[in-house]
């Protein structure tokens, strides 16, 4: 009898160790990230919880098993009263102990961030907005902030100059300071190459002045290969002294941004940006430049022309002249050519 009560004990042990050790291994070995995920994707929020981490880990599909992740969670005292956040890939088929690991360590998966040539820094912001965790009017509001952009080099109105047209890559949490930094540090790395700094300088403008007349050069022709010349007909009429006379600069002082043509209301609009009324560059950018604008300016061709205006056809190019006489010529062909299209 005595000897079956020990059999019996023992059994009894047995299963319990079993219990207790299951637990563990369970959560160690046999559970973690299923093997199919509907994205590979988390995304923790500043300020999460502990309890909001877990809950976006069962929400996005990222568990197998929730308490079995809780439990060593807390063992690997991956608890924090604020969770370190991020936008972080994870793996299919991890374990819960390396899905901790990983998510401890904070190693962010970048964003892509693909700056296009917005026309207003609100539009910038509004893109950022789009992959970043903070929102767009916090961009916004920096982007406003005299005292940051003072920091910078920059000044409300020439802050456009600050951003350069590519593709990078940001984790998901950079702040609107941090993004501004950014920028900034690209800024310089963008005018430190291909002798752009000493080109500026041999034409007697500062990098921001290049990109201001690049703004206007951008928003007159779609065609990369006129943007040197209308750059070198801009550069001549700053040299002799004479009104750039640019449209663009009209729509941007009225922002009327719909406008299909530019009337007596766009270029007797009082505005510092009307360079029909003021000579000289504007007060700053009236878009963001593309590289090929930029570049156009600061290898402009050299030339004699001084006007240009729409070609009569459907290129959407120009043709330039050197005297107002053969501009007039060419703008009275323009609009012949415009009546018979009845438009």
């Amino acid at each position: 009898m005595y000897k079956k009560i020990l059999v019996f004990t023992f059994f009894i042990a047995l299963i319990v160790g079993a219990v207790v050790a299951w637990r563990p291994l369970k959560a160690i070995y046999f559970s973690g990230v299923p093997g199919e995920l509907p994205s590979q994707y988390l995304y923790i929020p500043t300020g999460a919880t502990f309890e909001q981490v877990v809950d976006s880990l069962v929400q996005g599909g990222f568990l197998t098993d929730r308490e079995s992740f809780i439990w060593l969670a807390e063992k690997m005292k991956y608890r924090r009263p604020q969770m370190r956040p991020g936008r972080f890939q994870v793996q299919p088929g991890w374990s819960n102990r390396r899905l901790i690991q990983h998510l401890r360590a904070g190693e962010q998966a970048p964003v892509r961030f693909v700056l296009n040539v917005e026309r207003l820094p609100e539009d910038v912001a509004g893109a950022a907005g789009r992959v970043l965790e903070t929102d767009s009017a916090d961009l916004v509001a920096a982007f406003a902030d005299p005292a940051l952009l003072e920091e910078l080099g920059y000044t409300p109105q020439t802050l456009l100059a600050l951003f350069i047209p590519n593709t990078y890559e940001l984790f998901w949490t950079t702040s609107p300071r941090a993004f501004l930094e950014r920028m900034n540090r690209e800024n310089k790395a963008f005018w430190a190459k291909n002798n752009r700094l000493k080109k500026a300088e041999a034409l007697g403008l500062s990098p921001e002045e290049v990109y201001t007349l690049a703004s206007i050069v951008e928003r007159e022709t779609n065609a990369d290969s006129e943007r040197p010349t209308i750059a070198g007909v801009y550069l001549n009429r700053l040299r002799v002294g004479m009104p750039l006379q640019a449209d663009p600069t009209c729509v941007f002082a009225t922002r009327d941004f719909a406008a299909r043509r530019v009337t007596q209301y766009h270029t007797t609009f009082d505005s510092p940006y009307n360079t029909y009324l003021y000579k000289g560059l504007p007060p700053g950018p009236i878009s963001m430049a593309s590289i090929q604008s930029i570049d156009a300016v600061l290898n402009a061709d050299k030339h004699d022309y001084l006007f240009f205006c729409a070609r009569p056809d459907e290129s959407g190019t120009h043709v330039f002249a050197a005297t107002y006489a053969a501009h007039l010529v060419n703008a009275r062909r323009f609009q012949e050519w415009v009546a018979r299209q009845g438009r």
